[in-house]
C-alpha cells in the first residue's frame, strides 16, 4: 500500500470543516498543527502594532494513494480555497515510507479495493 501527505494551511475559521470533509471523503485521521503564520501576495496588515491577518492552521493527513486526489478537492471544496483568497492552499506530496499504520491498513484495503 502507498501513501501520500496532504499538507493543508487553513483560515482557523475553517479548520473544522475542512476536517469533516477529508473524514467524509475517505481520511482516517490528522495531526492539527494551531496558529501558525503566514504571508501572500499582500503584506501582512496591522493596527498599532496588532497583527490583523486571520490565524492558519496546519493540517496533516496520511492518506492512501488512491484516495488522495479526492481527499484533497474536498478540502479545497469545503473550505472555500478557490473561491476566496486567503481561505487556505492544500498539496500532496508523495510518502516513501510509513510507519504505525499498520492498525489501518485492513480498514484501508476495504475501501480502497472498492475505489478501484
Amino acid at each position: 500500500m502507498h501513501f501520500k501527505m496532504i499538507l493543508a494551511f487553513v483560515d482557523d475559521r475553517y479548520t473544522d470543516v475542512v476536517i469533516q470533509a477529508a473524514r467524509r471523503s475517505g481520511a482516517h485521521g490528522v495531526t492539527l498543527l494551531p496558529s501558525a503564520r503566514g504571508e501572500g501576495v499582500e503584506p501582512k496588515k496591522s493596527f498599532l502594532g496588532l497583527d490583523l491577518e486571520a490565524r492558519r492552521d496546519v493540517l496533516l493527513l496520511i492518506v492512501e494513494e488512491h484516495l488522495s486526489r479526492r481527499i484533497l478537492e474536498e478540502i479545497c471544496e469545503a473550505g472555500g480555497f478557490e473561491a476566496y483568497p486567503g481561505r487556505g492552499i492544500a498539496i500532496q506530496v508523495d510518502v516513501e515510507d510509513v510507519v504505525g499504520v499498520s492498525h489501518q491498513i485492513r480498514q484501508l484495503a476495504e475501501v480502497v479495493e472498492k475505489e478501484i
